[in-house]
């Protein structure tokens, strides 16, 4: 059973019943034991500020025994003066705070959101899973990964991601060594975008723009895709493993797609694991594997992915945290 913020309840996605919070408290007893929430502050309020959320799991602690794990997909907003999240910065703390304080367990997707939430809340119980891929994992063999063409490139994920690395791709595309330049690009996701379109108009290079494009299609494409480009941050100052929250990110990784970033970035490790990378792009310095090198790297990120971020792995975690068996 899923609950969101929707003001109708009743409808029925995937064979799950789907309720609206509101919903929640009148559900009989037996309905459901435990709540898993995903924590995105703004999806549940356009300013990030859901104070109605607050009460209503404050209403389920009351009532009900079983234990409130949260996602925290987010945990606050950043900005300038000028833009509202300057201003809401402190109320979006307040409310993620008490969030992590009703919550008997949360997850964040990096080392980064795990320190600031321990800093929020010092004593909440932290687990760590990066987001998974949203389309799919498959299963890959390394003479499959070591006989793709490195030539082959890809930009994926959602409408502003994608124009944005676009732009940065065409800057720095005569940067990228000759052993792995680009001779075809796949650019994938997102909402039809003609600002998207019109880059693409006179790129020297063969492109594939394809906006809205089912989850299975995606994987079958980036299953003979070598590298991914990522322009995610928006300041290059950022940790590189807050990057672990994106899904295109995930999704990337499980289909052995070597992410490489237009500026240099920090060593992304889980237990002191660390995935290749970050491998980067800029106009005067480069760092990303040649063609001899492009194999092993790429199963490297693949088995790192395995280890540490497919659903599987987060869905055992989640069953550990709950304490169900796994034959439950």
């Amino acid at each position: 059973m899923f609950a969101t913020f929707k003001t109708s309840s009743g409808e029925n996605v995937g064979g799950y019943e789907v309720l609206s919070l509101d919903c929640l408290l009148d559900e009989p007893s037996g309905k459901y034991d435990h709540v898993l929430l995903h924590y995105v502050n703004y999806g549940f309020q356009k300013r990030g500020v859901p104070f109605r959320l607050l009460s209503i799991l404050r209403e389920l602690r009351r009532q009900r025994q079983g234990k409130l794990v949260t996602i925290f997909h987010e945990l606050y907003a950043s900005g300038p003066p000028w833009k509202s999240a300057f201003w809401l910065q402190p109320v979006q703390i307040h409310l993620a705070t008490s969030v992590g304080r009703l919550s008997d367990a949360c997850i964040v997707s990096s080392d980064n959101f795990r320190r600031e939430l321990q800093r929020m809340v010092p004593n909440a119980h932290v687990e760590l899973h990066p987001v998974p891929s949203g389309i799919g994992e498959p299963s890959l063999s390394s003479n499959h990964i070591a006989g793709r063409d490195p030539h082959r490139w890809a930009i994926f994920g959602g409408r502003a991601l994608v124009e944005r690395s676009l732009r940065s791709f065409r800057q720095l595309l005569p940067r990228i060594p000759d052993s792995i330049v680009p001779r075809k690009l796949f650019v994938l996701g997102g909402e039809d975008n003609p600002a998207t379109q019109t880059l693409l108009v006179d790129l020297a290079i063969q492109s594939d723009y394809r906006p809205r494009i089912t989850a299975a299609d995606a994987s079958e494409i980036l299953k003979t895709c070598s590298f991914g480009w990522f322009n995610y941050f928006h300041r290059p100052d950022v940790e590189t493993s807050v990057i672990l929250k994106s899904s295109a990110f995930a999704s990337a990784c499980a289909h052995g797609v070597i992410p490489v970033f237009p500026h240099r970035g920090s060593t992304i490790s889980i237990d002191g694991d660390h995935l290749p990378g970050p491998f980067f792009v800029e106009q005067d310095r480069s760092e990303i594997p040649d063609a001899h090198d492009r194999a092993k790297i790429s199963a490297d990120i693949y088995d790192w992915y395995q280890r540490h971020a497919s659903s599987e792995h987060l869905i055992r975690g989640i069953v550990e945290i709950i304490g169900l068996s796994a034959a439950r």
